[in-house]
């Protein structure tokens, strides 16, 4: 599918803030309230915006001790359909945020989140390697994120210019 600059534009903006009204976005790319509506319109029924979704740092909620696992997985693909297959049937557990193919040692990366380091070893070993096609896995728990969807987490944003005094 081939857009335009001003829907690439549209859509880079989107992704960094989707809080952004309308009339943000059209002050920031210059073109009307109602071409921007448009466009935006457009841009998710074409499901190129999927979703509007927020980023929470988790880590700063009292009480809250998620853990992230991402887990290297060594497939057998299956004929006719690869490794698509396989991967459906692991995207459809609750606990998988994310399934990527990857090139390299490992055929999935797939990103678990769970309420305990128990959660997750029970999703791997009762769930995940029992999936028919599954031959290995490897699990990294993530222990600190320092940047994640292109946000830096704690990040010391005071103004760091040197004060200019007549």
């Amino acid at each position: 599918m081939k857009l335009t600059a001003t829907e690439i534009e549209i859509a880079e903006i989107l992704e960094k803030d989707a809080r952004l009204t309308n009339e943000d976005v059209a002050k920031m790319t210059n073109l009307s309230v109602e071409q921007t509506r448009e466009i935006i319109k457009k841009l998710e029924e074409q499901k190129i915006i999927v979703r509007y979704v927020s980023l929470v740092d988790w880590t700063k909620i009292d009480g809250h001790q998620g853990v992230t696992a991402m887990i290297d997985v060594k497939i057998t693909p299956k004929r006719d359909v690869g490794f698509k297959n396989v991967a459906e049937r692991i995207y459809r557990h609750r606990e998988v945020k994310s399934v990527y193919l990857m090139s390299g040692t490992y055929d999935l990366s797939v990103v678990v989140e769970g309420n305990s380091l128990n959660e997750v070893a029970h999703f791997v070993t009762q769930k995940l390697s029992t999936i028919d096609g599954v031959i290995s896995t490897t699990t990294h728990f993530v222990l600190k994120k320092y940047k994640h969807d292109g946000t830096i987490y704690d990040s010391d944003d005071k103004d760091k210019r040197i004060v200019v005094s007549p």
